[in-house]
């Protein structure tokens, strides 16, 4: 079980203020191509979208993100891209979930009930995809084992296609960020703001906070320490002087 400290850092999450520019329902829509891409080729889209979120700065690589036991214990200094790629391969899951993770964190992007939904069905269907194949064996009925069979093909297919959507979503996320759908792109973060567990809370980066919050100067409703939201449509020089 993990500790109470990371159980209380994932708590956060849900109660961040920004969401997805698209949910898991709606990223095939939104981006169909990559969608494929990500349904046929997951390790390669993966690999290209952990290098994405890193800014193309693969110093600042750390196996599953720093989510995991083994994180900086394997060598990444030395050949991060290598490491990367026996992550993508190996450890498909968590590397995916890893890569959300970041993006949430750097962002701050609530997990919001629609997507748990998804992504918890899609662990408990390949729960009981995995006992019915204990029984199965167990047992040694030939019905049973078809059932069990049939049972483990769905899991493996929506398994899949969850992982395809929501890689979908990370690319969509990323392209906000780096400006295809605004006029200016974000800055690079520091390295340091990269790490996750090992800061009380997420970082204060990502997006510019939501409209009709002042600039410097003017009084600030809510007060100064709200956590940042969503986008800013309104340049400091729409304000009054």
């Amino acid at each position: 079980m993990a500790p109470k400290y990371d159980m209380e850092k994932m708590e956060l999450r849900k109660n961040l203020r920004n969401v997805w520019h698209t949910d898991l329902t709606h990223s095939i829509q939104s981006d169909t191509p990559y969608c494929c891409f990500a349904l046929w080729c997951g390790p390669c889209a993966s690999y290209l979208l952990r290098k994405r979120a890193l800014y193309n700065d693969m110093s600042r690589y750390i196996c599953c993100a720093g989510y995991m036991p083994c994180s900086g214990r394997c060598g990444e200094s030395k050949c991060p891209q290598f490491c990367l790629a026996t992550e993508v391969f190996c450890c498909f899951g968590n590397s995916v979930a890893s890569t959300r993770f970041l993006l949430q964190d750097e962002f701050q992007i609530q997990t919001t009930q629609c997507d748990n939904c998804i992504i918890g069905f899609m662990f408990c269907l390949s729960q009981v995809a995995c006992i019915f194949s204990i029984v199965a064996c167990i047992v040694g009925i030939d019905e049973l084992s078809e059932a069990s069979q049939l049972l483990t093909c769905l899991a493996d297919i929506v398994y899949c296609t969850v992982c395809a959507c929501m890689q979908t979503q990370h690319k969509v996320e990323m392209d906000k960020r780096d400006g295809k759908f605004g006029p200016q792109p974000m800055a690079v973060p520091p390295p340091q703001q990269m790490s996750r567990f090992d800061q009380a809370a997420p970082p204060s980066i990502g997006y510019p906070p939501q409209q009709g919050y002042p600039p410097s100067g003017y009084p600030q409703y809510p007060p100064q320490g709200y956590p940042p939201s969503a986008y800013s449509q309104y340049p400091p020089a729409a304000y009054p002087k």
